[in-house]
């Protein structure tokens, strides 16, 4: 038996289609909306962060510190090491070591790509607990 405006039936049925032409109308114009207001969102804020005390490490094992030199030269206990091979060399290293934490201390007149680059090999060696060493801000 059919069902419709169209049926032989006797009483008229309404129909239960939906119209889906109003729900159209307003994602489009949420979609617009979300155009034009995601670029004023990505231009950030002036936020002007706490200053706080130095708080000092905790560590069980002897913490593993990775030296950055002024000129770029990477060294952890005064062994020097290299960029090129600091993944490989980081995975061995932290395999056998309970603190997984990994401590770099740059000079303040290392340029902020060669650090970015040691920490790029450190997290492609799977360590992601590091901090980078700085001294406390005199008064």
């Amino acid at each position: 038996m059919a069902m419709g405006p169209n049926s032989n039936s006797k009483k008229p049925r309404a129909m239960s289609d939906i119209n889906i032409t109003p729900l159209v109308d307003v994602m489009l114009v949420l979609l617009i909306i979300f155009m034009v207001t995601t670029p004023l969102m990505q231009q950030g804020l002036q936020v002007e962060l706490p200053r706080t005390a130095p708080s000092g490490i905790r560590a069980t094992d002897k913490p593993f510190i990775i030296v950055i030199n002024r000129n770029g030269q990477l060294s952890a206990d005064r062994v020097p090491l290299q960029l090129a091979g600091l993944s490989k060399k980081l995975k061995a290293i932290f395999k056998t070591r309970r603190n997984k934490q990994l401590y770099i201390q740059a000079d303040k007149r290392t340029e902020y790509g060669w650090v970015a680059s040691v920490l790029a090999e450190a997290r492609s060696a799977g360590i992601f607990d590091i901090s980078l060493v700085t001294l406390p801000k005199v008064k």
